[in-house]
């Protein structure tokens, strides 16, 4: 009988025998293995802890021991040894399981998470919750080495460790966060004491304190020791951390059950902060994983034999690969063009131009707000700096769009890929809120293109826009539309009558434009006549041709793929009111008051009537109900 059959509840891995451990492990490997083929999922991050995990919940008591996990990317073991092995084939599918911790999902997630950096605030905060109270459990979190280019884990590592709580960190370090770290930090980290150097020069100092023991001052002696100190500093991470507070201890072998167990054992009995350097292998146990960690990050469905990626369906080219194309164009007729990403040089389309022009890329890692600062100085200065980043994390950075970009009213681009539904990472990952929190801030430009080809031009109309602009445009292929060869740019604030009716019209915004044009033509085949408007602009509205639509037809309809309060609806409503046009019906057609779970893009659309038959019905509704 498999372990895992045995294993509904950490206390369950407890009981079994220490010799099983390693059986548990590759188990652990093969159905996670086998879970990413068909699903998906970040499947090297996962694999490079199951060992870690076994030790985790092997030494300490969850759910009474607090166990967070920073992102969450490394957590499928976890959710595995919690409870949801018999689940854990709906991963990051609709209605089934999270691919990160979930409070709702099980009392062992304690810490909701997909953003980075977060683990070491949130267990300070489960331990002065735990002092307050009077109770003894543990309190860990475990954070990789890329999620520690967060500005973020040393704001906690410095409240934590000047606290000096009752707290285990555990840094996972496998030298990657999603693309290969970078920064002074994972030069700082890789100088391990496991080198040659370090253990030659710690060699050496022994025989030096040996000799001062024997025939040396006390004044002397003092001096060679606190040379010893400074030496093992120099050349370890023990320095930074231990300056933080904490007591270090490793680095160790995360792929040593035996030690892994034995480390933390010792460290439960500690009562101090204390953070433990464990070394591991993303990807570990599955060679094509081992060999190309950054693609199996967050991989789609693989062939698990030949390790192949399954290619999804439809030939057009990604709205990020058009973005990233577009980028190098411009680079190349402006050399004040710069590029920055935050730790996504690939998953922004931005590889190519690293290649092209690496003295004017820059890979800023997990700090979103450094990377929004950073590009304002660069624009301050004369430079043209696009930030390309996923609409959800610049969230992250949100004071520094408002006080360090739109403030000083500079010339910074900002590329929000993912906008709108991402698919099966889920509610932590969904681009749904980046027009609510960008449209109200002045000197913003905020537009979205309807297919592949006006993106590029967009694009070049950022670039050339001597203020701050946004442009926000979704996952996945575009329509294959074809490519216009010369860019140019487009009329600010100004959208476009892509097919005209008498019967009301729907203005549309960026991916919704193409599913409002298919709703309109099914309602024109049942003799309801609707006209289709390309918004294009989010701010500044096109005032004039929405007057004179509201004037013409005395109803609307906006549709965005967007969170509707503050975004491309509220921005018409606010219009109709600013020129005291009222009793005009309009129906907003976007995401309601929630948070919206993992999915197919298309599955979530659909199940939020935005896609053609969504959005066909509701037309239907609205215009032949005389509303």
């Amino acid at each position: 009988m498999p372990f895992l059959d045995q294993i509904n509840d950490p206390k369950d891995l407890r009981q079994l025998p220490a010799q099983a451990m390693p059986a548990v492990a590759a188990e652990l490997r093969q159905l996670i293995i086998e879970t990413c083929a068909k699903n998906g999922g970040h499947l090297a991050p996962s694999l490079g802890v199951v060992e870690l995990t076994i030790a985790l919940h092997r030494v300490f008591q969850s759910p009474e021991d607090k166990l967070i996990w920073d992102v969450g990317h490394q957590a499928y073991a976890h959710k595995i040894l919690c409870g949801r092995r018999d689940s854990f084939h709906t991963l990051r599918t609709l209605h089934g399981i999270s691919g990160f911790p979930k409070r709702c999902e099980s009392i062992h997630d304690v810490w909701e998470v997909g953003h980075s950096s977060t683990s070491l605030s949130a267990a300070t905060g489960y331990a002065v919750a735990r002092d307050l109270d009077g109770r003894r459990n543990k309190v860990v979190a475990v954070i990789g080495d890329g999620s520690m280019t967060g500005g973020i884990a040393y704001e906690a590592l410095n409240h934590a460790g000047d606290l000096n709580r009752d707290l285990v960190v555990v840094l996972n370090d496998n030298e990657m966060s999603i693309a290969e770290n970078v920064g002074a930090l994972s030069g700082f980290l890789s100088r391990t004491s496991s080198s040659e150097f370090v253990h030659k020069i710690k060699r050496e100092m022994e025989l030096f304190l040996k000799n001062a023991k024997e025939g040396m001052g006390h004044s002397v002696l003092r001096m060679a020791r606190r040379a010893e100190e400074s030496f093992k500093g120099l050349f370890t991470p023990a320095m930074l951390f231990q300056a933080f507070g904490f007591e270090y201890i490793g680095p160790i072998d995360g792929h040593n059950l035996p030690l892994l167990i034995e480390t933390l054992e010792r460290v439960k009995k500690l009562d101090d902060a204390v953070l433990v350097h464990v070394l591991t292998t993303k990807g570990k146990g599955y060679k094509p994983a081992e060999d190309n960690p950054a693609l199996f990050h967050g991989v789609g469905p693989f062939d698990i034999t030949t390790g192949k990626v399954l290619k999804g369906k439809g030939g057009a080219a990604s709205y990020t690969a058009i973005f990233g194309a577009t980028i190098c164009r411009l680079a190349e007729d402006d050399e004040r063009v710069v590029a920055i990403t935050a730790a996504m040089p690939d998953g922004t389309g931005l590889a190519g131009f690293a290649k092209q022009y690496p003295e004017r890329f820059f890979d800023v890692g997990i700090a979103e707000q450094h990377g929004v600062t950073f590009a304002a100085g660069l624009a301050a200065d004369g430079k043209k700096p696009v930030f390309a980043v996923y609409s959800t994390f610049l969230q992250r950075a949100y004071d520094q769009v408002m006080h360090d970009v739109c403030l000083q009213n500079l010339p910074v681009v900002f590329a929000l890929d993912r906008a709108g539904v991402v698919g099966s990472d889920g509610p932590t990952h969904h681009g749904v809120f980046d027009l609510s929190y960008l449209r109200h801030l002045p000197n913003m430009t905020l537009m979205a293109p309807k297919d592949e080809n006006e993106l590029q031009h967009m694009l070049a109309t950022a670039v050339a826009h001597d203020g701050p602009v946004a442009v926000r445009y979704p996952r996945g292929n575009g329509y294959g539309v074809p490519l216009d060869q010369e860019l140019k740019a487009l009329p600010i604030g100004k959208a476009e009558l892509l097919r005209d009716g008498n019967g009301g019209v729907v203005i549309a915004l960026g991916t919704m434009v193409m599913p409002a044009c298919e709703a309109a033509q099914l309602l024109a085949d049942e003799g309801i006549s609707l006209a289709v408007v390309n918004a294009r602009f989010v701010k500044p509205l096109d005032r004039e041709l929405i007057l004179s639509l509201v004037q013409r037809f005395g109803r609307l309809v906006t549709v965005e793929e967007s969170a509707l309060q503050g975004g491309f609806g509220t921005a018409v409503l606010e219009l109709l009111e600013e020129e005291g046009i009222n009793g005009v019906p309009v129906l907003r057609l976007g995401y309601g008051d929630q948070y919206i779970e993992q999915g197919e893009q298309s599955e979530l659309r659909a199940l939020c009537g935005l896609d053609r038959d969504g959005i066909a019905a509701s037309l239907r509704d609205f215009f032949a109900s005389g509303a």
